[in-house]
């Protein structure tokens, strides 16, 4: 099993990029694989490829066309093909890179893939900002004092507790109509949260103060 996943998708290329060796299985949509060659990322520890490959021509694609895996299924966006096959090979807990930044309607449609898959995989998207993911119902996350936390209803959630936040809610309820839950910071060490119906996404950020 391929457990710990790292993937690049066509967003705005990472400035910096944690350890490949740390991760079990690493993969690329077509778009990403432009922006890896460009800023000179190992290619060979790429697992996968996926993608319709229209824009691809030159020696890279001729040398790594092993690895690459045809998905010309224009219903779905080539994140979701991508997490489709990850699904495939066993993979788990997936780090997304490149999933913000350039068209926001991309943004916006890479959380709603998310979301779709968020029963299947734990999907943590990573940039220069921030990290943000959909969190269960009962979460606990340790180390991240003085940080921003925003929490954002998908599209709302009830019956919010937490513990830990500057600004806290107690049975409270967040909605993306009326209101949301951004611009918060941890005054902890450990925060805790925990909601009774609905969907939230977490962002932390650097250091608030």
């Amino acid at each position: 099993m391929r457990d710990k996943v790292l993937l690049f998708i066509n967003g705005e290329a990472p400035k910096t990029f944690p350890n490949p060796d740390h991760y079990d299985l690493i993969a690329c949509t077509d778009g990403a694989f432009h922006y890896l060659k460009r800023i000179g990322f190992p290619l060979d520890k790429l697992d996968f490829i996926s993608g319709d490959f229209d824009s691809h021509s030159g020696s890279d694609e001729n040398i790594y066309q092993e690895k690459f895996i045809h998905t010309p299924d224009q219903n779905h966006t080539d994140f979701y093909k991508a997490l489709d096959i990850i699904i495939e090979k066993g993979g788990k807990n997936v780090d997304v890179y490149g999933g913000s930044g350039g068209e926001q309607d991309h943004f916006l449609g890479n959380l709603t893939v998310a979301y779709a898959f968020k029963d299947k995989l734990k999907v943590k998207f990573y940039d220069e900002f921030s990290e943000y993911y959909f969190i269960p119902k009962n979460f606990i996350i340790k180390g991240i004092k003085d940080k921003m936390v925003s929490l954002y209803p998908f599209p709302a959630a009830e019956k919010i507790t937490t513990k830990g936040l500057n600004w806290p809610l107690d049975n409270g309820s967040l909605n993306i109509t009326s209101r949301i839950g951004t611009r918060n910071f941890a005054v902890e060490d450990e925060v805790s949260i925990t909601y009774e119906k609905g969907d939230l996404l977490i962002f932390i950020g650097k250091n608030y103060l």
